[in-house]
């Protein structure tokens, strides 16, 4: 069936923050644990929000609060910095929508945060539909989020591929129905995308465009 919808994620997908991320994860850990867990311990959570994460870490509810106040604090002072889309992101959302495509986004970043990004990256004109937690009872990997965008959108789950860059997202297409298209230029080793058995794998962001016809 002929994709009409291209719903994305946003971190790591779109837009490429995850030097940001990591160091907003090392500075808090180092703050409140006195060091930071390896990388990949931060890594595996990608695609979860920020209060999922930070709870795997804490060691009890006044530290989750804590450590989420630390780290939104440090994102706050660096973010503007250092977040910036992806090469060739931008015209490939333009093209995308010259060809009628319904766009969204669908992240587990929160509403302010998602649509400062997206300004950043000079896309929040172009997708109309933007779902984050405040949204859902359940956000990724759950399906919800991307169900919400397909009602949102007017489209079919078949008509739609969802864009992503962690298992995360690719579980939460897959449960809702979508197509599902793995993001290679996101921090995810190519072998842990493929274990989630993605109908694509993109190497680039205007690899999208083959998708839409």
């Amino acid at each position: 069936m002929k994709i009409r919808a291209v719903l994305y994620d946003f971190d790591g997908t779109l837009a490429d923050s995850t030097e940001l991320i990591m160091r907003c994860y090392r500075h808090t850990m180092s703050t409140h644990l006195g060091a930071a867990p390896p990388d990949e311990e931060w890594l595996s959570g990608f695609g979860m929000t920020l209060e999922t994460q930070i709870a795997r870490f804490a060691r009890s509810a006044a530290e989750t609060e804590a450590m989420l106040d630390t780290y939104r604090v440090y994102q706050r002072e660096h973010h503007d910095r250092m977040l910036v889309p992806f090469p060739g992101t931008l015209e490939t959302v333009e093209a995308l929508q010259r060809r009628g495509a319904r766009l969204a986004i669908v992240t587990s970043k929160h509403r302010t945060g998602a649509l400062r990004g997206m300004d950043l990256c000079g896309i929040v004109d172009h997708f109309p539909v933007v779902v984050t937690p405040e949204d859902v009872a359940r956000p990724k990997p759950d399906p919800e989020p991307v169900l919400f965008a397909l009602e949102k959108l007017g489209v079919r789950a078949e008509e739609a591929v969802f864009v992503g860059d962690s298992p995360h997202d690719m579980a939460a297409g897959k449960a809702a129905g979508t197509k599902v298209a793995a993001a290679l230029w996101g921090p995810f080793p190519r072998a842990a995308l493929e274990r989630e058995r993605p109908d694509w794998m993109l190497t680039a962001p205007g690899d999208v465009l083959g998708l839409v016809g």
